[in-house]
């Protein structure tokens, strides 16, 4: 791991594969872990340099005030282009996952002649905040029993993992996974601020963006190749917000993992990596 200066901000990223291999550049939801590890080594071995980096507030990539960034969706978009450009090699594959899948929608459609290839996975055509009426919103019995549990004491590294792994049950994700990525998580935070731990375990820096204008009405503007990659079992952005941006991004593939939730499950990892590989 190391890190990189661009647009005046200095963002953690990851780098596998070779050098100068084309560039698959995966955009955190809101850390880098998001994306599994061996999703990262199957795209190298399948001939791709992977790069996958922190969102602003979150690992390494440099922190402010989590509780009120004075930065935008823009701005996270326009970083995503800048470190494709920094890192070179040409156009890249972007990748987002989560709020990081929104992220790249708004950078293939601010910067297009940055990017080659769009991945987006588990994510939804719209900011945070009520969706439109035709889009599925979260499962409100879901977002019930995880609000209603105690914050843990971000200081206890074994506290916030219990506390992530029992979030990621009710969502329908594996909790041992979920576990062992949010200790890595909290080994990264710099500081056991709730503020910051909020940003960088459950990303909610991002609900305190500024998001505007819309961009889903731009989605038949991308031109790129896209994969669209959803789970049945999404309670979170319910699969019906996966169908929408596949319907709206032309041409774009949608991968429907049926046992998946809101993570990519280690079982999934290499159905995703191809599909990744097969848009060139």
């Amino acid at each position: 791991m190391t890190t990189v200066h661009v647009n005046d901000v200095t963002l953690g990223i990851e780098s596998f594969g070779d050098r100068d291999a084309p560039l698959v550049l995966l955009a955190g939801g809101t850390t880098m872990l998001s994306w599994p590890d061996a999703l990262c080594a199957r795209l190298a071995t399948g001939g791709r340099r992977v790069v996958r980096y922190d969102l602003r507030d979150s690992g390494e990539s440099a922190a402010g005030d989590p509780g009120a960034p004075a930065y935008t969706l823009r701005d996270l978009a326009a970083d995503a282009a800048a470190l494709a450009d920094a890192l070179g090699g040409g156009p890249a594959h972007l990748a987002g996952i989560g709020v990081g899948g929104m992220v790249a929608q708004v950078a293939a459609l601010d910067h297009p002649a940055a990017f080659s290839a769009l991945t987006l996975v588990g994510t939804r055509p719209v900011a945070p905040g009520p969706p439109d009426d035709d889009l599925p919103g979260h499962d409100q019995a879901m977002m019930s029993r995880l609000f209603a549990r105690p914050m843990p004491d971000w200081a206890d590294r074994e506290a916030v993992a219990e506390f992530v792994a029992g979030g990621a049950e009710i969502r329908g994700d594996d909790p041992a996974a979920a576990r062992a990525v949010a200790a890595r998580i909290w080994d990264r935070t710099p500081g056991t601020a709730p503020p910051v731990q909020l940003a960088n375990q459950l990303g909610m820096v991002f609900s305190r963006l500024d998001c505007t204008p819309r961009w889903r009405e731009r989605l038949p503007e991308i031109e790129v190749p896209t994969l669209v990659v959803h789970g049945r079992r999404d309670r979170f952005f319910p699969v019906g917000n996966g169908e929408a941006i596949a319907r709206e991004i032309p041409g774009a593939r949608l991968l429907v993992l049926e046992e998946a939730a809101t993570a990519i499950p280690a079982a999934a990892a290499g159905e995703v990596a191809e599909a990744m590989l097969g848009l060139g």
